[in-house]
């Protein structure tokens, strides 16, 4: 089972929130009545959100314990729901959460990507919208980068390879697929690319990095003894890939997908 820590993702606080304040720049709503922080984590989006509308009644939803303790002690005065995103839509259409709408926003920042079935996910976020209420989605589209590819690779190949088989995120549609998903059951759909440049102090700041987020799945089914040995393998197979700049530093290219959906 996958474990969300907060400390470790926290690391790199900083970095990671720098995709939800662009996500939330191009949020063209003035003040929302209902907000739902969709994968708040540990309430590092839902800060920027509590301080972007602090009249709106915003609501953090995430599956994670460890992380909603550490956003209801960053924000004691936003109410955090325990729940799915959707495991499966079913459970969005029938209420949780989602039952308390209509939402004004509801903001997923590299949340969705863990969700499978966009086809249907996000038609069914956008009916528990008002209307002119936002669907707003950033999702890592990372998974051909080394730092993902190599995972995959490191799994395939060590003595863990069958209890690894089949890991694997959720890979992300076109752009074309999901402006088509959205585009029948709201007004407009902005969507882009970004490729952030995240200069990282070494390797092993790479494998901190990911070991809060995409290496999850991997170290999961492995004891203590093979997670050290898969973080090794890995480790070297990035410093093939991540050569220090003139500064010592490595970059991690990082690329993200942005949509901005109005009902």
């Amino acid at each position: 089972m996958t474990t969300w820590d907060a400390r470790q993702y926290l690391k790199f606080e900083d970095q990671r929130t720098r995709p939800a304040r662009d996500l939330l720049a191009q949020v063209p709503l003035a003040s929302p009545g209902l907000v739902a922080d969709l994968g708040c984590g540990p309430g590092n989006s839902t800060q920027l959100l509590v301080e972007r509308f602090p009249q709106a009644q915003i609501i953090g939803v995430d599956n994670a314990p460890d992380m909603l303790a550490a956003a209801r002690q960053r924000l004691p005065d936003v109410r955090f729901v325990e729940s799915d995103i959707g495991a499966s839509v079913q459970q969005v259409q029938a209420g949780g959460w989602a039952g308390e709408g209509p939402f004004d926003l509801l903001f997923a920042n590299a949340a969705l990507q863990w969700v499978p079935d966009h086809a249907a996910l996000l038609p069914a976020l956008v009916d528990t919208l008002a209307p002119g209420g936002l669907l707003a989605v950033q999702m890592p589209d990372n998974l051909d980068e080394p730092s993902h590819r190599l995972m995959r690779e490191v799994a395939g190949a060590g003595p863990w390879s069958a209890r690894l088989a089949g890991v694997e995120r959720l890979k992300l549609a076109s752009v074309d697929a999901y402006y088509d998903m959205l585009i029948p059951h709201v007004s407009r759909v902005d969507i882009w690319h970004t490729i952030y440049q995240h200069p990282l102090d070494s390797v092993d700041a790479i494998v901190e990095w990911v070991k809060g987020t995409g290496l999850l799945p991997f170290l999961a089914p492995l004891d203590d003894a093979e997670q050290s040995l898969f973080l090794s393998d890995y480790a070297e197979k990035l410093a093939e890939h991540y050569l220090p700049r003139a500064d010592d530093k490595v970059l991690l290219a990082f690329p993200r997908l942005f949509i901005v959906a109005q009902k």
